[in-house]
């Protein structure tokens, strides 16, 4: 991928000077869904699918690139001091906020690139593809620029861009994990102070597939079904709690004390919600300790009853994935499966035994074409690298 990047900066931009290549993966989620921003743990790991970019540092402020995906934009500029928030959820506005909120923490970007990108990501699946341009770029800007800054700063101003700049108010899980991934680890958030810790993925007799159902959706739809909306339930849910506790976050609960104080929740819809944050959360907590102790059966119920808190309590799956995260279980060699991702379509990610992966996608790619009229796209993953410089 990246010496076909070389060859296009090549063409479109030439040869001379120092053209330096960047990568900077997905994620998948292997538990802790919409607990990020809900003050409550999360366990991603970063992929070795992403986006790639080769870039040269300017004389000027201007920004030219090309995506490779979209040949018909055509090589496309701006200058950093053009950069205004906007809700379009165009690839390159992921970029631009990451730009954008650097200059407004008052960190002085000098000098401007061109940049050629390529990605062997699909946009829209839940493997969070805008979270991978916004870690690329600042990685790029952080390289080209020799900017004082860390790469959990750069995953800071990825979530800055997400929220403030594209209007879509996710947590740092995403940014996070591109940006801090480690190769055969998993990382293990707490999201409300973000300390982390890195946890082997000691699946020797297994394999992590996810699968693509080719639902594509948008996080920042104005609809019930957005992320927007279910943040706001849940922030109401913890104003209503927060008349009789005394807490900063949904994270910061056992499931008793949820249950004890729930009523106090005024929407019923608010309160599924946030039992799903705060028996996520535990979730994670207990499937973090079982992986440790190599009780992967207990970990795969745990992805199990996950995904059925998402799609009841959280309401954020869809009929394509309850198919796919159904008819998994359904097949030998299945250790656990859930929705990853934002939701309202997406991915699955599932622990499959090593003799049974062909099988696996073999069937359950059968299936779901005879049942919803869609291919499937199988991708078994391994846990890679965060962001940063490979050439």
């Amino acid at each position: 991928m990246i010496d076909k990047a070389l060859e296009c900066f090549k063409d479109m931009f030439g040869s001379d000077g120092d053209i330096r290549c960047y990568f900077a993966p997905g994620r998948v989620n292997l538990i802790g869904e919409h607990t990020d921003y809900n003050g409550g743990h999360v366990f991603p790991c970063a992929l070795t699918m992403g986006n790639y970019g080769v870039a040269r540092k300017r004389d000027d402020r201007m920004l030219r690139w090309y995506n490779m995906t979209y040949p018909h934009e055509g090589v496309q500029e701006k200058s950093l001091d053009e950069l205004v928030p906007n809700d379009n959820g165009l690839w390159y506005d992921y970029q631009h906020g990451v730009l954008w909120a650097m200059q407004k923490a008052g960190i002085e970007i000098p000098f401007g690139y061109d940049m050629v990108m390529i990605a062997d990501l699909p946009a829209g699946s839940g493997l969070s593809a805008s979270a991978s341009i916004e870690e690329l770029a600042a990685v790029i800007v952080r390289d080209l620029n020799e900017l004082p800054i860390s790469m959990v700063d750069c995953a800071r101003f990825g979530q800055i861009s997400e929220n403030d700049y594209n209007g879509s108010n996710t947590g740092i899980m995403d940014q996070f994990a591109s940006a801090m991934g480690k190769k055969d680890h998993a990382i293990f958030l707490d999201t409300a102070d973000l300390s982390y810790e890195y946890v082997p993925l000691n699946l020797k007799d297994e394999k992590i597939i996810v699968t693509n159902s080719r639902v594509k959706h948008n996080l920042t739809e104005n609809s019930y079904n957005s992320y927007n909306t279910r943040r706001k339930e849940s922030e109401e849910a913890l104003a209503d709690l927060r008349k009789i506790l005394d807490i900063d976050s949904l994270g910061e609960l056992d499931e008793e004390t949820f249950d004890s104080n729930c009523m106090s929740i005024q929407s019923e819809v608010c309160r599924k919600r946030a039992r799903h944050a705060v028996y996520e959360n535990r979730r994670t907590i207990r499937a973090v300790t079982a992986l440790q102790n190599g009780d992967l059966e207990a970990f795969g119920k745990l992805m199990i009853d996950s995904h059925v808190s998402l799609r009841d309590d959280y309401a954020v799956s869809c009929e394509e994935v309850d198919i796919l995260v159904d008819e998994a279980l359904k097949l030998p060699g299945v250790i656990g499966s859930r929705i990853t991702g934002g939701g309202f379509g997406g991915c699955t990610v599932s622990i499959v035994k090593n003799e049974s992966v062909d099988r696996f996608t073999g069937d359950l790619g059968r299936i779901y074409r005879e049942r919803t009229g869609i291919e499937a796209e199988f991708y078994i993953t391994d846990a890679g690298d965060g962001a940063g410089r490979i050439r």
